[in-house]
């Protein structure tokens, strides 16, 4: 291991035997320096590392903190990586999504609420106007309702690393190469079918069914990805 690895493994010791809790600051350079067996210079790579990975915060003349560990943030970097490779990889990512996105909506169905159900609803209706593609900026606002939607969904499953693995899988520039991909006449039409049946499964705080109408529903978005341009095509 690089004298990098030995801060990162040796913050995150400290991190989970309680002697760094969230919001804590980091002893100061020379004394963790010290501390850990290190450089300065390795201890601020390894700071680096971690501030990138969302375990740690530097502040400009204050020092450095460690965060409040939120899983979604945690998991940001999953995302990025998805961004990155998603592209030759689609299917993949989302079947991942598939598996992840289905059990959500068996969760949500016993918890959600019928205020987020409202919202829900309130979101599909918003989309009417735009199902016949008319509007040039139809698939952009599909789009944020589509994101909504799901984000909704995965807010009610009372599992944040759940929520965090599913915000990171299905990023919104994993969402822009899915809607281009959405040519098929008719498309947009059954894609909001398939919104409000899930939809209705929620409200009938079904968890099979809304199991069912999930996976159903993403089924047919890894249908789609046949239309995405391949790699080769897009360079």
């Amino acid at each position: 291991m690089s004298r990098t690895d030995d801060v990162v493994n040796g913050i995150k010791h400290m991190i989970l035997n309680g002697e760094l809790g969230p919001g804590e600051r980091l002893p100061v350079e020379k004394e963790l320096a010290e501390a850990l067996g290190v450089s300065r210079g390795s201890l601020r790579e390894g700071v680096r590392a971690l501030s990138i990975l969302g375990v740690l915060n530097t502040r400009q003349g204050d020092g450095t903190y460690v965060t409040s560990l939120d899983v979604s943030q945690l998991l940001a970097p999953m995302g990025f990586l998805v961004d990155l490779h998603g592209e030759g990889h689609a299917e993949y990512v989302h079947a991942l999504r598939r598996l992840l996105e289905s059990e959500a909506a068996r969760l949500a169905a016993e918890h959600i609420t019928e205020g987020s159900l409202a919202d829900a609803k309130t979101l599909l209706d918003e989309a009417e106007p735009f199902l016949d593609g008319g509007d040039p900026d139809a698939h952009e606002r599909l789009m944020e309702i589509d994101i909504a939607f799901h984000r909704i969904i995965a807010s009610h499953t009372g599992n944040p690393v759940l929520i965090g693995m599913i915000e990171a899988l299905a990023s919104r520039t994993v969402r822009e190469r899915l809607w281009r991909s959405l040519r098929e006449d008719g498309v947009l039409q059954r894609t909001h079918e398939e919104h409000l049946a899930i939809w209705r499964a929620l409200c009938a705080h079904d968890p099979e069914a809304a199991r069912i109408r999930m996976t159903n529903h993403l089924l047919g978005v890894e249908d789609s990805l046949r239309f995405l341009p391949d790699a080769d095509a897009a360079e």
